[in-house]
């Protein structure tokens, strides 16, 4: 999914620092920008079920770019908010370029992998990734009334839960009041408009904008669990919510 509103950022060859190699096998390296700078690009291999996690510290209202440009079509990124694993932006149902303006201050997780068929074939991909953050905190994603855009889990009916994603956009108020309109698997939360969920958070309530709706939901660690009509199923992230 390709959003606009950014603004055009130089990119350049940057250092970064490997900081781990997690237990799940997932390398994790913090990308540093140079002084003056608020862009860098990294360029680097994939084998097989290899996966690397760029980090980078952000504010909440910042707009984030990726860009990634690969040698195999099945390579991709993500990008995962603070503390949860539940993504923003997921490249393998929505390309490999976004942009959005981010929904909480903390380290954001730019996951680049390889499909798992590309992955159980032992393929390789050669990739330059280029990410960007602009200095304006107060920014919402360009022609649109959204702090942040993105994807969440989804599902419908007897699916197996968050097996689809669900485009959103919210609009953040009070720290913990939000309202997070949802499209249906398919569709895009910025051009089908008409056909939106929207879901009220305030504190530990959630409700939808529809009165018909019967709406349920749980907290579980850093993620909200929703379901409406006990048949449309959702996973929110609670970065979404809190996000300044």
């Amino acid at each position: 999914m390709k959003l606009s509103g950014f603004v055009p950022l130089l990119f350049f060859v940057t250092s970064f620092i490997d900081l781990a190699l997690a237990q799940d096998g997932i390398i994790t390296k913090r990308v540093q920008f140079a002084s003056g700078k608020s862009s860098s690009t990294m360029k680097g291999t994939l084998k097989g079920d290899e996966i690397r996690d760029y980090v980078l510290g952000a504010k909440a209202g910042q707009t984030m770019r990726v860009t990634l440009k690969t040698n195999n079509g099945a390579n991709y990124f993500n990008v995962l908010p603070p503390g949860s694993e539940a993504a923003l932006f997921v490249g393998s149902s929505a390309g490999n370029e976004w942009t959005g303006t981010l929904p909480a201050d903390g380290d954001y997780k730019v996951r680049v992998y390889l499909m798992r068929s590309a992955a159980r074939r032992n393929e390789t991909a050669k990739y330059t990734l280029a990410v960007g953050i602009s200095a304006d905190a107060d920014a919402k994603v360009e022609g649109t009334p959204y702090h942040a855009t993105g994807k969440v889990p989804c599902s419908v009916g007897t699916d197996p839960k968050g097996s689809a994603q669900c485009s959103f956009g919210v609009i953040r108020g009070a720290p913990g009041h939000a309202e997070v309109h949802l499209a249906a698997p398919g569709f895009d939360v910025t051009v089908h408009k008409d056909q939106l969920r929207v879901l009220t958070f305030a504190g530990a309530t959630v409700t939808s904008r529809d009165p018909k709706e019967k709406v349920t939901s749980e907290k579980q660690s850093d993620d909200w669990s929703i379901s409406v009509n006990d048949f449309y199923f959702y996973v929110i992230p609670d970065a979404v919510i809190n996000g300044g």
